[in-house]
């Protein structure tokens, strides 16, 4: 531990993977002595191979506070995990934290749907280039938008996905993201996760409006509407009914670069694949260079 960054490198590693910003990590002794460590923390703990771990600042300026209340626990457990992997221990994932061990007869579909993720939010999540699992393999389970942001449907007699996302100003293919649906299929009884729609509000196209005239009457942009509508032209038609971002609500537009992802993007401005997805209407997670997304 002494003589390389090894140790240090895992941990970062692994913080990093948890969330959290990380900076420079590396193995330093006292230049005028190299026998000593550099810190003096370091040098009053003899007899040890003391490591020092900065989860954070509590008087950062940028986000490590927030990260440090809400965080923590994770930020904790990637350290225990980086210090049994290292020491060549079998770490095994805690009950309700945010890793999974994989067990036998696991795969990415399985894993996903116990969690309510899509197989591709947990590739990107762990940076996963094939489907392939092996048993004790631990996977970080990112975290979802929070319950509070949807409401729940009891389907009845008659319904149909359509018939539910009309009612609710919503898309089918957002039903069938958030409650993990494969088919169009329902069920009597079934309980449906609706989103919220706490993010705009809707307006139905007259004689003579345009994007420009609309956006300007409820104080946004004509980007923001084409977007939450997936518009891809400024064309409009009598009756059309758009959704409109509520004006107390700030958004802003992002251009996709290569090598962009969901995950990453979301991970840039600190919100989450699926509050993207929601806001744009997705109904996948491939993007394309070039491609405009409403971010919050």
């Amino acid at each position: 531990m002494r003589n390389d960054d090894t140790f240090s490198a895992k941990i970062a590693k692994e913080l990093e993977t948890a969330g959290q910003n990380i900076r420079k990590y590396y193995q330093r002794r006292l230049p005028s002595n190299p026998a000593k460590d550099y810190y003096y923390i370091l040098r009053d703990t003899p007899n040890n191979e003391t490591v020092i771990v900065e989860y954070g600042f509590a008087d950062s300026t940028g986000d490590d506070v927030n990260q440090l209340k809400n965080n923590w626990e994770d930020l904790a457990e990637a350290v225990t995990k980086a210090i049994v992997e290292y020491a060549g221990g079998t770490y095994q994932a805690p009950a309700n934290s945010s890793y999974y061990t994989v067990k036998s007869g696991d795969s990415l579909w399985s894993i996903s749907k116990k969690y309510g993720l899509t197989v591709d939010e947990l590739k990107q999540a762990n940076n996963l280039t094939s489907n392939l699992l092996s048993i004790g393999q631990n996977l970080l389970i990112p975290k979802k938008e929070s319950e509070t942001n949807t409401n729940e449907y009891i389907v009845k007699k008659g319904d149909t996905l359509y018939a539910i996302a009309n009612k609710y100003n919503t898309t089918v293919d957002n039903l069938k993201s958030i409650n993990n649906l494969t088919t169009d299929s329902l069920s009597i009884g079934q309980v449906l996760k609706i989103p919220s729609n706490n993010n705009y509000e809707t307006y139905t196209v007259k004689s003579g409006d345009t994007l420009y005239a609309i956006a300007k009457k409820y104080n946004t942009t004509v980007d923001a509407i084409k977007n939450l509508n997936n518009l891809t032209s400024n064309t409009l038609s009598i009756n059309q009914v758009l959704k409109i971002p509520n004006s107390d609500t700030n958004y802003i537009t992002y251009t996709v670069k290569k090598g962009d992802t969901l995950y990453s993007i979301a991970q840039e401005f600190k919100t989450t694949v699926s509050a993207i997805t929601n806001l744009n209407n997705l109904s996948t997670t491939v993007l394309t260079i070039g491609q405009k997304l409403l971010l919050p």
